[in-house]
């Protein structure tokens, strides 16, 4: 994960210096080797948002990349506010530490699952049905695309519901290699802690420049207040990633969209939406978006 703008450029590399500064952790070591703690949601969010924020200085420093608007799916929110100034790099990977920890630790492993429904159009369906099972929409992804999140019984009885209701038509189901129910009401216990850990560090935060970046929790652009963003993300940790409405709330202020980061998952979302996304995923994809724009 970035290891190549590490490579390349100074400030990449001091991004995964500042990361690990703050976490007392070799981030580079965490993010370039075969290392078991990435299957580990506590080391594995601080990685990401650390090769994200590596990813995005060096594209800004030596090939002048300036975005104006920001989003972030589920943990991409923190990097997108890292990146549009909101909060420094090592505050965005403590919170995340401690965001990851908290969620590992809400729900033992196994009791947790997470299952992906891909079907035209099942966005727009009436699924209060499924929520009556005991799930929740985790994620909803595009209008072909949700994230079913709960108790691991009450996910397998509502894909077998699922299976059912979508017998006849194209569909996929997958369950997600995931560490625990993510964005389900199985988290809102962590609430209390993931808020003090939010407030704790609200000194070093910037909370009107997060008009510019959409929130997972409303669907829109958060309102600049710090009592907004507080809110915003406490509660997005058991609340569904409204990330439709970000995509469309990002279509309404921007012709041209870059995901930057070590793998391309929002760009089929997106096309959803009627956005072309160009994909940022190493130095050599970037060197040619940058050329031809």
């Amino acid at each position: 994960m970035a290891k190549d703008f590490c490579e390349r450029f100074a400030a990449s590399r001091e991004a995964f210096e500042e990361a690990s500064d703050a976490l007392g952790l070799d981030m580079a070591a965490l993010c370039f080797e075969d290392d078991p703690r990435l299957d580990l949601t506590e080391f594995t969010q601080p990685a990401i948002v650390t090769a994200e924020i590596a990813m995005l200085r060096g594209l800004s420093s030596e090939l002048g990349f300036c975005p104006a608007w920001y989003g972030g799916h589920s943990l991409g929110e923190y990097a997108a506010l890292c990146a549009a100034g909101v909060m420094p790099l090592g505050v965005a990977v403590r919170l995340v530490r401690r965001r990851g920890a908290l969620m590992q630790a809400a729900v033992p492993s196994g009791e947790g699952a997470m299952a992906a429904v891909i079907a035209p159009g099942i966005a727009d369906r009436d699924l209060a049905s499924i929520a009556a099972l005991g799930v929740d929409v985790a994620n909803w992804n595009s209008v072909e695309q949700i994230v079913l999140s709960g108790p691991t019984a009450a996910v397998e009885r509502a894909t077998a519901y699922v299976e059912t209701m979508l017998a006849g038509t194209k569909h996929e189901i997958i369950q997600l290699n995931v560490s625990a129910p993510f964005h389900s009401a199985m988290m809102r216990c962590i609430e209390p802690e993931l808020r003090a850990a939010i407030e704790d560090v609200s000194a070093q935060i910037v909370a009107e420049r997060a008009k510019v970046v959409t929130s997972n929790l409303t669907g829109d652009f958060h309102d600049g207040t710090m009592a907004g963003l507080v809110e915003g993300l406490v509660r997005q940790a058991s609340s569904p990633v409204e990330w439709i409405a970000n995509m469309r709330a990002l279509a309404r202020v921007a012709s041209d969209v870059y995901e930057v980061g070590p793998n391309r998952p929002l760009r089929a979302f997106f096309r959803t939406v009627g956005l072309e996304v160009k994909p940022i995923i190493s130095v050599r994809t970037a060197e040619k978006a940058f050329a031809a724009a």
